[in-house]
């Protein structure tokens, strides 16, 4: 099984200091949709990992972020693509959970999940808390250049081996050669 996981805000889509609270404020990051369909169209599981503290901070309900998933899928549809899951950490930083990013906890569930091994699987995000989690938990950790990404690039913390790429889309043109050329 051929599986990638993606952070959301700042890969899929554009990040805001403010938090993305309402779907009209979610909106695409130019070539991300288009990517994750030619992923989804190439036989990839595409699963997002999220934390989405703005649930424990009150800014938006389940519902509102339900609703936030549900465009990006709707938007996704028609040019071939589809997330497969959206695995999200509802918890605020002070919280101590086991699943708010850098801990590995979403991504143990993932592997639960697809009852598979997340060692080599490519892990994209835009901050250092994602890049660490995938490293944790044996992924290919790739930072892009959108949302955080140019400020995280700098960080003297990134894990070895991390790969960069502009953004989601120059990902997964990448993937997709690596793999043909298998």
């Amino acid at each position: 099984m051929k599986l990638i996981i993606l952070d959301r805000d700042g890969v899929i889509n554009q990040d805001s200091p403010d938090y993305i609270k309402h779907p009209d404020e979610w909106l695409p990051i130019e070539g991300s949709l288009a990517a994750i369909a030619k992923l989804h169209q190439a036989g990839w599981k595409v699963v997002v990992a999220s934390n989405q503290s703005g649930l424990a901070r009150g800014f938006f309900d389940a519902a509102t972020l339900h609703a936030m998933h549900q465009k990006c899928l709707q938007l996704l549809a028609p040019m071939g693509g589809t997330i497969d899951a959206f695995f999200v950490c509802p918890h605020g930083p002070d919280d101590n959970c086991h699943c708010r990013k850098p801990a590995t906890g979403l991504f143990e569930d993932i592997s639960k999940r697809f009852d598979s091994s997340l060692a080599n699987v490519p892990a994209v995000g835009d901050s250092l808390r994602d890049l660490q989690a995938a490293s944790s938990m044996g992924c290919q950790p790739w930072l892009v250049l959108t949302g955080n990404g140019v400020k995280t690039e700098s960080n003297p913390d990134l894990p070895a081996g991390t790969r960069v790429a502009q953004d989601l889309a120059q990902v997964v043109e990448q993937l997709l050669a690596q793999t043909e050329g298998a």
